[in-house]
Order: C-alpha cells, then structure tokens, then sequence
C-alpha cells in the first residue's frame, strides 16, 4: 500500500559514518544475488565482518522466495518486500536445534516449569526473554525478467538486518535503499548507512522524525511493554498500570508490535475467526499460516501477534520461514501425538502442510499473483472454519453473505480434503480442532467499512478498518488481563509516617487462588457478554501458555520500580528534624540502617546516574548525618567503627 518516498543523495552533504550510533537501528545492509551455480551469495554485507559465516548463510537463504511462490508473469521488473525473523547461533549450538533449544528462551517459562502453587518464588528471577537472541532481516526482493539470461532472469535481494522489529521504519528505508542499491551499488549502502548513524537513538512508543538524504521518515515506535526485557531491566517509561492505557478516540491504538500491519486486508476473508485466532495466540498454541507470497505470509503473522497488545507475545513467531531453517530439521521429526512447540510459522511452500502434518492448527490466507500456477478459490466475502473434535477435521461453515449451494459443496470439499487441498487449489480457510470460547463481536464487523473501487480509497478504508479492529481487540485482551491488576498494586508511604522503612511488597500470586478468586467473582462485564461459559478454562490455558510469566514478570518488575519511585519522592520530601522528633531510639536506629542500605544502593547505582541520582544521594546523606547526630555516643563510636559507613557519614562514600 505504501508509495515509495523521492530520495537524492547529496554526496557533500553525507554525515560522518558512526558505526557504534548504527547499532541502535541496525546490524548491518547486506547484498545478496541469486546464483544458478552457487545459489544464494552474499554480495556485500555492509559494515563488514559484522556477522559469522552461518549467520550470512541463514540470511541469504531467507531472502528470496520460495520457487513455487516466485512470480510466473512476463513483467521485466517485479519488486517486493518480506521479512524474517531467526534464532542467533551461539558457539554452543549445533546445527539442527533440539526441542528445548527452539524453545530456549522460554525454558523457565514453559507449562511444565511453572510451579502453579508457588508462582511468586520465581518472580525475582532476572532470566527472561532476551530480544537480542533473535535477528530480525527486512528484505527488498527485485526479480527482473531478461530472455539473454539463463533461466530468462535473474533475481537479488537488499536486506536491512535488525536485533529490533521496526517495521514502520525499516519498509520506508527499503524502498528507498532497495531501488538506490541497484542504480548505485555498494555506494548506496554507505550513504544510508551514515545517514542512519545520524539519527537519535530509538524512544520506544514515540513518533519521530528520522531525515535520510532530501527526505524525512515519520514513524511511531512500537511502546516499550511491547519487547521483551533484557537482563531483567524495565524502562520508567512504562506504565505502571497492570496493562497499557486504552488510548483516547482521537489516539492511534499503537500498543504493541506491528501496529501498521493490514490486518484487515489480511484476514478479510476470515473476520469471522479473528477472535478464534486471538486465542490460539493468547494461549500460546502452534499455528502454520500459508499464503502464496512471502509478503502476504509476513504480513498475516504480523497481523496475528498484532492482535493480543499489549500482552508481550513470547510465542517464537517466523513471518517467513524455510526448509533452510535450522529450526526444520527438529520441526520435520516430531512424530503424532509429540507436543509441537508454541510457535507461529508463516510459509510459502506448500511442502510444509505435508513436513508439519502435525501441528494443530493451519491458516491458509492471501491471493495467488496474476498468472501463477496456483488456482485461487478464495473468495473475500465468504468466511471458512473447519473445526471439529479431536481426532478430526470436523466442518462449520460461516459466511457473511447468505448461504449457497457453492458454499455447501466448498465445505463438503474441504472436510474430505483437508489442507492438502491448497496443494492443487487455494483457498482461504481455518483448520483447527479448537473450540474458541470468545464469540465473534458482530457490532464490530458491522462497523467495518466496504472495500472501495480504486486503490486509493480501498487503502483508506483498509485504515479505517484496522483502526475498528485493533481498538476492539486492545479492548479484549485489556479487560482480559485486567484480573491481574491488584498484582501490580503499588502502595506510598501514607501522610505523615516514615517513609525510611522497607516497602511491603507487592501482593504475591498463586494460580489456584487467584482461579479460585475469578471463578467466583466473574471476569467482569465486559468479557461475560462476549464469552461462552466455560471462560474459565481459557485463563487456565493462558496460566499455563508460554505468554503468561514473561507478561506478569514483566508487570511486577515496572510495579516494583513504579513503588520504589513512590517512596525514594517521599524520601526526598521529608523534613527528617521533624520525622526524628516523633520517633523512639529504637525506631531512629531502625531508620539509620535504612537510611545507610538505600544510600549504599543508590552510590551503586549512580554510575549510570544524572542529576535525579545526585540529588537522592545528597538528600539521604544528609537525612543519614541528621539521625546519626541524635544517637548516644556510644553508639556513634559503634558506628564509626565501621570504615565503609563512616565514609559515608563523611559523604565521601568509598
């Protein structure tokens, strides 16, 4: 839908190229051609020496489609951009990955692991989803067609490499580094790239203005409680809610990760199922989405981990993922009735529906391009499910327009068929054997707009549709976590006491009480309108899926730090002559020892410091002084036997 943005390179007006300023947006701009001989080769990967051999092995092998979905039309020129997401290789690891390595980052926070009686035993933990572990590679694809050349063609890819998923700026960038690389080479990426350089660092949840030569992109950053935290750290920018704010009427619901993503025009012929997919991502179970371009398959799994902000999606999710993968050699080999890991795989090669056989759900979406040699059944005003019991594929059949006998035959077709039927033709469909307990939200899909005649205003209506979708589903999942919320329950120090005591710490969880608390008092209004009554065993499977402990380790952390931010501003406020005079011995030398621990952690911690940190370590060093003016003697000369607190009595802290 986008229109690519005018760019001239002014030479002398280039910035100075900073490799260590790079690194905030990107790893590296890679080059990589398609070799009848050798196969895919990595041209130029620009800065060098940046990636290992196995990595440019895996990104060269990612960046070009699949055979079967490659255009089959006679245009000289076809462009497209896709982008996928990989595991980083570390020395450690061997080629083909093991089950429990697919789902490393997970392995404390997998069902099995979790202690459902003590949850809060591991909420200290600093182990946790680490973003850094995945790469991500955002691809501008140009097959053109040549009858001099052998196979009549050629094709090469451009590829953004990223440890963030910065959609809304990395597609802009491609459409303007892509065409530029093939006009001018290795030299268009050293232009970009000390452009790049130039910029800010990212302010997650922000709109910003990033220049790049004549032009300028404007882009909004998905918001920090999207990503995961790294070694345990949360940014104060976060909310200290349970889960992020509704935005206003006149604010852009970007409350999660890819946000731009068309999930209207994606999903359009299955709206109905949309809430069927929002608990199977919720809860955390493997799906393999296939469509007939890697375009359309990256964009249907943006759309899908879109659809649960501003839960953290800790699902390992693929936009385009291939045979290459090291990941397919363990996918292949897991047999019927092995636990497929919680995954999302979106596909273009029709080889997966026989090599995944097993994983329980499949979503076929997208066109065939124009001329391909794949028939296209699909149809956008009808919506298929095949859904049944366990054991088989059972059939309901769902359409927005009044029945037909097409219709029945079409249904009868894909229940005999399965999904082995996109093998010869395709068709937009669910498979699953789930039955979704959330009932589709009819008043919403009535408030979407119909599609418009020219691409001008379809593009508009499809924003004004994805606006209406992502509102209702932030909504959702909003109220869903809402039950979570006296959890991250913070508390200040109340008028008046001391504010030089321990905090009390937040509530602690355990998941058969808090099931217990919910079955009892209900969900709420909200979802007891849009749900079956069976509501309960969804936050069961949701307890037990691999978004839950990321998700409430990540809430506590900023709750903690939300009520360490409470009472560090009453420290900073309170008259300590005043607070001493109404206080005993005992309770004053209880106040040194606090007073002496916090001011410890804060001289620790004011390396990375500002002036918030210098004022905190002034405010408490004289509070410190202040109590140790009014203790006995002998407990003076105690204290100052101490070599590390008498520096600190001295504000010359060691």
């Amino acid at each position: 839908m986008s229109r690519s943005p005018s760019f001239k390179v002014k030479t002398e007006l280039s910035p100075t190229f900073d490799p260590e300023s790079l690194q905030k947006w990107i790893i590296a701009f890679c080059a990589i051609r398609f070799d009848l001989e050798q196969g895919q080769l990595v041209e130029v990967c620009y800065p060098s020496d940046c990636l290992t051999h196995d990595e440019e092995l895996e990104i060269a092998y990612n960046s070009f489609p699949d055979s079967v979905s490659q255009q089959h039309n006679r245009s000289s020129i076809h462009d497209c951009i896709f982008f996928f997401r990989f595991r980083k290789r570390f020395k450690s690891e061997s080629g083909n990955a093991t089950n429990s390595e697919i789902t490393e980052v997970d392995k404390e926070l997998s069902p099995k692991s979790i202690d459902k009686n003590n949850v809060s035993r591991r909420l200290s933990s600093t182990t946790s989803a680490d973003a850094s572990k995945y790469m991500y590679g955002y691809v501008f694809n140009r097959q053109r067609h040549d009858e001099r050349l052998k196979r009549g063609g050629e094709q090469k890819s451009v590829v953004i490499l990223s440890h963030s998923p910065y959609s809304s700026v990395f597609r802009p960038l491609l459409q303007i580094v892509g065409p530029l690389y093939f006009d001018m080479g290795k030299k268009a990426l050293e232009h970009i790239a000390a452009y790049v350089s130039a910029w800010p660092a990212p302010v997650p949840g922000k709109l910003m203005d990033l220049p790049i030569g004549n032009a300028t992109l404007k882009v909004n950053l998905p918001p920090a409680h999207s990503f995961s935290v790294e070694n345990g750290l949360v940014s104060f920018d976060e909310s200290a809610s349970s889960v992020a704010p509704l935005p206003s009427n006149n604010q852009s619901t970007q409350q999660g990760l890819f946000h731009d993503s068309d999930l209207f025009g994606t999903f359009r012929g299955l709206l109905l199922q949309l809430w069927l997919l929002w608990e199977l991502l919720l809860i955390g179970e493997p799906i393999l989405i296939i469509a007939p371009t890697p375009p359309q398959c990256c964009e249907a799994v943006a759309s899908l981990v879109s659809l649960v902000a501003p839960l953290i999606c800790s699902v390992d999710f693929r936009p385009y993922f291939t045979i290459h993968d090291p990941d397919f050699a363990h996918l292949n080999s897991i047999q019927e009735g092995e636990a497929f890991p919680p995954m999302v795989l979106g596909v273009t090669n029709l080889f997966f529906l026989k090599a995944l056989r097993n994983i329980p759900h499949i979503i076929s979406v997208g066109s065939p391009p124009p001329n391909s040699n794949r028939v296209s059944l699909s149809t956008r005003s009808t919506t298929d499910r095949v859904s049944g019991k366990p054991g088989g594929f059972g059939l309901r059949q769902f359409s927005l327009n009044k029945f037909s006998p097409s219709s029945l035959l079409s249904a009868v077709k894909l229940r005999r068929d399965g999904p082995l039927c996109l093998m010869t033709e395709h068709k937009e469909a669910i498979w699953s054997t789930y039955s979704a307990t959330t009932k589709p939200d009819t008043s919403v899909l009535n408030r979407l707009i119909d599609a418009g005649v020219t691409p001008r205003v379809e593009e508009s209506m499809s924003v004004v549709n994805n606006e209406i979708l992502r509102r209702h589903f932030l909504e959702l999942t909003t109220n869903f976590l809402a039950p979570f919320g006296p959890y991250f329950r913070t508390t200040a120090p109340s008028e008046g006491s001391s504010p030089y005591v321990d905090p009390p710490p937040l509530p602690p969880f355990n998941a058969d009480e808090f099931l217990a608390s919910l079955s009892a008092r209900g969900p709420g209004k909200f979802l007891l309108k849009r749900m079956k009554s069976n509501w309960l065993d969804l936050y069961r499977r949701f307890l037990n899926g691999p978004n839950f402990m990321p998700w409430f380790r990540r809430r506590r952390s900023v709750a903690e730090q939300e009520q360490d931010r409470l009472w560090k501003h009453a420290r900073m406020k309170t008259d300590i002559q005043l607070l001493i005079s109404k206080m005993s011995e005992l309770e004053i030398v209880d106040s040194f020892n606090v007073m002496e621990r916090l001011l410890l952690r804060e001289v620790q911690q004011s390396g990375n410091g500002g002036i918030d940190s210098t004022a905190t370590c002034q405010k408490l060093t004289t509070d410190l002084q202040a109590v140790f003016n009014v203790l006995s003697k002998d407990m003076q000369e105690l204290m100052l036997s101490n070599p590390q607190r008498a520096s600190l009595l001295q504000g010359t802290p060691e």
